[in-house]
């Protein structure tokens, strides 16, 4: 009997996911769970973490090869950009990190310092009594104290088998709640009345002398308030961001998971006189086609206002050009999926997504947690190469990180810039292992970069501005036609507590740059020289990776410039497979062709964005020959 299984998301959370689908469809091909476990699941992260071993890199780049040959015999894979790539006009994914509220930020702190959020962060402590026993298994796993947990053991004051960690799920919520609008945490009428009076304990506790700048306790039923922006950082960056675009007649998909934050934003887009349309769980089936036709013909509808869960899968709106993500889920796939709800075949424009986080919440670790889990869905089912950003490991008691364990997810955030800082490090050292590669080259651009950054005006890291740090024009100044119009909404963005940002195919997706030479096939070479892509991305960093390097260095100037050529020649102009002295070589060629001197090109070539990078590169390969 043979099966067949049909899905867009064969892996979402974890590499077992990869297996269960497997081991259904084709029984044994992977092996036994335990196989699967130790033979490919473990080396593959382990060797992701950034700072393993190289023994362990090099067993994990072996395992990711054997593993995409199992898979060729059994999936079959056809994605967008490989079979409709030509028809479609384009996506770009950028996520938004927007500065909360002071309110906000108020609050998320009193949260993490109630009873039961703290009886989680300490729970690793000795025990107050004197015990050799932590916290979490003597004194302090039962919470007399706790609002949350008095109401999850309000059958059984003695508590359960797993306190204080059934405290997790509710207090995460409570988080995720503070982190997108708080009005979310204030009890809701429809709840049973026992559950409502501990959210209402639970707002008076934390809200505190500030409960009156949010219409008190109790839900607002004002409709004013309800729509008001002021102490929401997420609600601020939006109502700037639908203001432009709907005056230059964009159509705009706004989801969120939560239908408490849908019945906010409706009440929101109704007091700015928006035209829009709402599906959500209570919308009856019967009408769900008819609001996404009339979406799609209609030009007074501006805003479709959607539930992740409801309409995230199965509808065609192809009319909207700009798609929000109010609030990051655990799951990519599920944030994904949504996005995609444009960027489908018979879409009329390019697709610009912004997905809207709070910084230095727990939105930044969701959304750091979605990178990881992007990244193992590369490595394990593309065969890609990817950026380690992470020391954390899935599923590990000793390698928790940065990013796993249940300190991490109750951690204060706020003073940090978490997420950017993550992602500084990362170009950082692979600037520092080009310097060392290129000593003579690199280092002093790198250097007379720095002097005239010190002579330019202070940057507030603006992730609108004209230029991002990665070379590239943010999606936003790309969007808008002239350069006043970008200076404004930048500046008044600034103003409205955008931090940074970044484009998330700019952090995951880091493609395979090493192409082959033109043969039987009939294709043709494709010249990289991108920055994101160094000898190191799988690599660590060590002594001897950059030694040999510089040794190749040395015997490249010193066999001579016959043997040179004749290696240019037999060479594609890869960046990526190149030895040390082939790369140095196109260098040269380069700054030739451009008529500028090393440092000055270095100085360019840092400044400009990807396409004009390999615009440049196609010029080169393309040149005549005199």
């Amino acid at each position: 009997m043979r099966r067949y299984g049909l899905t867009g998301t064969i892996m979402q959370n974890k590499l077992m996911d990869l297996f269960n689908v497997f081991d259904w469809a084709v029984p044994g091909c992977l092996g036994t769970r335990e196989h699967f476990r130790e033979y490919y699941e473990e080396p593959l992260k382990q060797g992701q973490r950034i700072s393993a071993p190289e023994r362990f890199v090099r067993i994990a780049e072996e395992r990711r090869h054997r593993l995409a040959k199992v898979l060729k015999k059994y999936l079959l894979r056809r994605e967008k950009h490989d079979t409709i790539g030509h028809l479609m006009m384009g996506k770009e994914d950028n996520v938004i990190f927007c500065e909360m509220s002071p309110l906000q930020r108020r609050v998320y702190k009193r949260l993490l310092e109630t009873p039961d959020f703290q009886s989680l962060v300490r729970k690793d402590e000795p025990c107050t009594c004197g015990s050799r026993l932590t916290r979490a298994e003597c004194c302090f796993r039962v919470l007399s104290q706790g609002i949350i947990w008095q109401y999850l053991h309000r059958e059984n004051i003695n508590g359960c088998d797993s306190c204080p960690f059934c405290l997790i799920l509710p207090c995460l919520t409570k988080l995720q709640q503070v982190s997108n609008h708080l009005e979310l945490i204030k009890p809701n009428p429809k709840d049973d009345p026992e559950k409502q009076k501990k959210d209402e304990m639970l707002a008076r506790h934390v809200l505190g002398e500030d409960a009156y700048l949010v219409g008190g306790i109790a839900q607002e039923e004002s409709f004013l308030g309800l729509s008001e922006t002021q102490h929401c950082g997420k609600m601020r960056a939006l109502e700037i961001l639908l203001a432009h675009w709907l005056r230059q007649g964009d159509k705009v998909l706004l989801f969120s998971y939560s239908v408490r934050m849908l019945d906010i934003l409706d009440k929101f887009l109704i007091r700015k006189g928006y035209c829009f349309s709402r599906l959500d769980g209570s919308t009856a089936m019967s009408v769900r086609q008819s609001l996404v036709d009339e979406f799609n013909r209609s030009p007074s509808k501006q805003v479709f206002l959607i539930s992740t869960r409801a309409g995230g899968l199965g509808i065609n709106l192809v009319s909207a050009n700009r798609v929000v993500i109010f609030d990051p889920n655990w799951n990519p796939a599920q944030d994904l999926q949504a996005q995609d709800r444009s960027f489908r075949f018979g879409q009329r424009r390019h697709v610009t997504v912004y997905r809207l986080l709070a910084a230095g919440s727990l939105e930044e670790l969701v959304y750091t947690r979605q990178i990881y889990k992007q990244q193992l869905f590369n490595i394990a089912v593309s065969g890609n190469l990817e950026k380690r950003y992470f020391d954390g490991v899935q599923d590990s008691k000793d390698h928790k990180g940065e990013l796993f364990g249940i300190s991490n997810l109750f951690k204060d955030l706020s003073e940090e810039a978490f997420t950017s800082e993550i992602i500084e490090k990362h170009d950082k050292r692979a600037l520092n292992f080009r310097i060392k590669s290129f000593p003579g080259v690199l280092k002093t651009a790198t250097e007379n970069r720095k002097d005239d950054s010190n002579t330019e005006p202070e940057q507030t890291g603006n992730p609108l501005d004209s230029k991002s740090d990665s070379g590239h024009k943010s999606a936003l100044q790309k969007c808008t036609g002239k350069k006043h119009t970008k200076d404004y909404l930048s500046s008044v963005l600034k103003a409205a507590g955008v931090i940074y940002s970044h484009r998330n195919e700019d952090v995951v997706n880091l493609k395979r740059k090493a192409l082959s030479k033109k043969g039987n096939d009939g294709e043709d070479n494709v010249i990289r020289l991108d920055s994101d892509m160094k000898d190191n991305v799988l690599l660590p960093m060590t002594k001897k990776s950059t030694s040999d390097c510089m040794a190749s260095c040395k015997t490249m100037k010193s066999t001579g410039s016959k043997d040179g050529k004749q290696q240019k020649a037999k060479s594609s102009l890869s960046v990526g497979t190149q030895d040390a002295g082939s790369k140095l070589e196109q260098f040269e060629g380069l700054v030739k062709f451009k008529g500028m001197g090393k440092t000055e090109f270095c100085k360019w070539l840092l400044s400009i964005s990807e396409d004009e990078r390999q615009q440049l590169l196609l010029e080169f390969k393309n040149r005549r020959t005199v």
